[in-house]
């Protein structure tokens, strides 16, 4: 399997058992060479893919089939005939286009700016203004199956078509609408395929397995922790977070975002049929334990803040809200900002690096409770991923919040078991969606602790330091996408 992340890319070679084996792993860092700037190198990026696909499949293979999971909306844009990128990929993070989104709101069309359709727009007027070229336009997965497949593949799954801002809202094809407002040649767009089915040859590796799973992270990680029925949900805690949960065949009622700040998913495509889900984002996560490690320098390591936080018992009603670039999902606050409240003189280091670790906890609370009232499923618990799933502080705050079990994935990055999933299912491996479902088995299960009457008077603690929180920069409050 194939798993490209915001910062590096990952191989591993997956058995039927779901075991995860030969794991090989490069880092390929974004620049930023101005403010609101996220750039890679597509070039780097290929070449990193085959270095460790080849390492895995040398030490592990051979292999039926080829999963790809990806970092979602990075666009990249390449000439057809040489392979060669236009210009440099543009990041999913990347605030360039701000303008350009809040230009078409006037004629009706909302799209964010971390979506791809502006920044290919971007690409395009940069390298072939006049839309005469012979170009192709691909999100990550695109380029990858490109390079794996030496170019004979142009084409991007449900998943991630359906979070570049081009896709009908009912996932049916490319909108015409928002291409011609962008000037965007429908030749440039990659065929969209099913997440699960084969589609061609990876002929760049060794013994050319079958490339038979595309999936944006996201949906790979709800696959990978069995969440393939509807009420079951997973989050993953990085740098940001974000929730997902399936919600099965019907596309959830609203069109761009829920009235609690959710928006709407393709979880995957098999055999031509769609299942759905809604996806709840906080943008803060993991980063603010990498700014007490780093800015702060309150601890030396992002594991430490775990034993740091267990060092005391409370955080003596000292709140950190984790806003460091706004507040997601339910309120979408983009002027919001990061907020320490209760301090005394007797707060000390471990008060806040607990009350940190409980505020991505709150945090977590507030994506599931805006999932279930999206969806108007009920949750019952929540299966967790990512590199804060490792922090027992964090992972029992989370259940407290919650409310409800909290489930550790076997595995940190569940999006490579996800990959695996879909591209066995196209094979044969895993026979359907239940056989997968079933497979599911935690590394652990965290059980909430307090009492509902307790849950319920922290929660409004935390609601009231989250509203302290909000409108700090009141004209990037005024955003809305």
């Amino acid at each position: 399997m194939v798993d490209v992340g915001t910062s590096g890319v990952r191989s591993a070679v997956v058995r039927p058992d779901s075991s995860v084996e030969h794991v090989r792993y490069e880092s390929v860092l974004p620049s930023s060479p101005a403010p609101g700037f996220v750039e890679l190198d597509p070039v780097r990026l290929a070449d990193a893919v085959l270095r460790v696909a080849r390492e895995a499949l040398a030490a592990g293979g051979p292999v039926e089939a080829v999963g790809i999971a990806n970092q979602r909306a990075t666009t990249i844009v390449w000439d057809r005939s040489t392979g060669e990128p236009v210009g440099p990929g543009i990041g999913w993070q990347d605030l360039r286009t701000v303008g350009t989104c809040l230009a078409l709101q006037a004629d009706g069309i909302r799209i964010a700016p971390n979506a791809s359709a502006t920044k290919l727009a971007m690409l395009l007027d940069m390298a072939d203004p006049d839309r005469t070229r012979d170009l192709c336009f691909g999100t990550v997965d695109t380029w990858v199956a490109w390079t794996l497949s030496g170019g004979a593949l142009h084409v991007t799954d449900a998943t991630n078509a359906g979070v570049t801002g081009l896709l009908e809202p009912d996932a049916s094809g490319w909108d015409d609408r928002v291409l011609g407002a962008l000037r965007i040649p429908r030749g440039v767009l990659p065929e969209v395929v099913d997440s699960s089915g084969a589609l061609g040859e990876a002929s760049a590796l060794d013994g050319s397995p079958v490339i038979a799973g595309l999936a944006g992270d996201q949906q790979a990680s709800l696959v990978g922790q069995g969440c393939l029925r509807p009420g079951l949900a997973k989050a993953t805690f990085g740098t940001g977070g974000m929730l997902d949960c399936c919600v099965g065949l019907e596309r959830p009622g609203f069109s761009a975002r829920g009235e609690h700040g959710t928006f709407p998913i393709v979880a995957w495509r098999r055999a031509g049929r769609l299942a759905w889900g809604v996806e709840a984002l906080m943008l803060s996560a993991g980063a603010c334990v990498e700014w007490m490690r780093d800015d702060l320098g309150t601890i030396s390591s992002s594991a430490d803040s775990d034993e740091l936080a267990a060092s005391c018992t409370n955080t003596g009603d000292v709140w950190f809200v984790p806003a460091l670039l706004g507040l997601g999902t339910p309120v979408w606050d983009f002027g919001a900002r990061g907020t320490l409240l209760g301090i005394t003189r007797g707060t000390g280091r471990a008060e806040v690096a607990r009350a940190v670790l409980e505020g991505v906890a709150h945090r977590g609370a507030d994506l599931l409770e805006a999932a279930e009232a999206d969806s108007g499923l009920v949750i019952p618990s929540l299966r967790v991923d990512g590199g804060m799933s490792a922090n027992a502080t964090f992972v029992h705050a989370l259940a407290d919040a919650l409310g409800r079990p909290v489930e550790i994935a076997p595995v940190t990055e569940a999006t490579t078991l996800g990959a695996a999933y879909l591209a066995g299912m196209a094979v044969g491996i895993w026979s359907s969606e239940d056989e997968v479902a079933a497979a599911w088995s935690p590394r652990e299960l965290i059980e909430p602790k307090l009492g509902e009457a307790r849950r319920a008077e922290l929660r409004e603690r935390w609601l009231e330091a989250r509203e302290r929180s909000m409108r700090a920069v009141p004209e990037l409050s005024a955003l809305d996408f």
